[in-house]
């Protein structure tokens, strides 16, 4: 027959002992806050690098953007642009694709024409200064007609610079621009490659090389209206019209100007 089990005395702690485990809970203490800090910092760490790299991605997203704008604006929209300056837009210059002015802008720009391929002078319809107002493109050329007004208040003299704002792949060797100018045309090309001097045979040569022509005009009275129709493509009988400039470019800029009076009147400001 079995007893009952005795009961476990219990001994009691000695001061020792409570102080080892003392030590142990505080140990542990100390190590759990240790962990909880390094955790902190480490977090803190972490989400100040993504904020970092955050704002690197966004700036170099947002310059992306610009640039793909700029060459948007540069591609697609600047093969031709008439432009007219501060100072002959306030002296009353300005043009419109429309010859009575219903609408007019100090700045114009012509369509652009994808694909192209060389053609010849020939090949061109022969009305393209009277056929249509604006652009009016053909296969393989640009056309653009438009008209510049003296909306001002006094008699005046302009100028007017049509120049090559670019070019890639050398392009401008075998291109023609005629301008036709209150109905009288002239062609214009770069000079020879061989002999930059001389002309081309069925052209007036560039001005300079990156000036294709200037034209002056005198006496531009009040409410006078000047018709312009510029004319661009590549001329295959040109010598220099070969495979490599293909798929490149001519970018160009007419732009309309006056004298500034306060400039080279010393008295306009009295």
């Amino acid at each position: 027959m079995f007893g009952k089990k005795k009961t476990k005395i219990e001994q009691p702690i000695t001061p020792e002992e409570l102080s080892k485990l003392n030590d142990k809970k505080m140990a542990d203490a100390q190590i759990e806050h240790f962990h909880v800090k390094n955790d902190s910092i480490e977090i803190v760490k972490y989400n100040r690098r993504r904020k970092i790299l955050s704002i690197i991605l966004t700036v170099c997203l947002i310059i992306l953007i610009i640039l793909f704008l700029v060459s948007m604006l540069v591609t697609q929209w600047g093969d031709l642009i008439i432009s007219v300056d501060s100072p002959a837009v306030k002296r009353g210059i300005v043009l419109s694709e429309d010859p009575e002015f219903k609408t007019q802008s100090a700045s114009l720009t012509a369509k652009q024409v994808k694909d192209v391929t060389n053609i010849t002078y020939k090949w061109l319809p022969v009305d393209l200064d009277t056929s249509k107002n604006g652009a009016h493109n053909g296969d393989n050329y640009v056309a653009y007609t438009f008209y510049c007004k003296n909306n001002g208040q006094v008699t005046l003299n302009y100028d007017a610079v049509l120049d090559i704002t670019g070019v890639a792949k050398s392009a401008d060797e075998a291109v023609r621009v005629m301008v036709y100018k209150n109905g009288e045309p002239s062609v214009y090309g770069k000079g020879k490659y061989d002999d930059r001097k001389t002309a081309e045979t069925d052209c007036t040569k560039f001005e300079t090389d990156k000036i294709v022509m200037s034209t002056k005009t005198e006496n531009f009275k009040v409410d006078d209206v000047d018709k312009y129709t510029i004319v661009i493509w590549v001329e295959g009988n040109d010598p220099e019209c070969i495979d490599d400039i293909r798929n490149g470019h001519v970018r160009m800029r007419m732009l309309f100007s006056v004298e500034d009076e306060e400039a080279t009147n010393p008295w306009a400001l009295w």
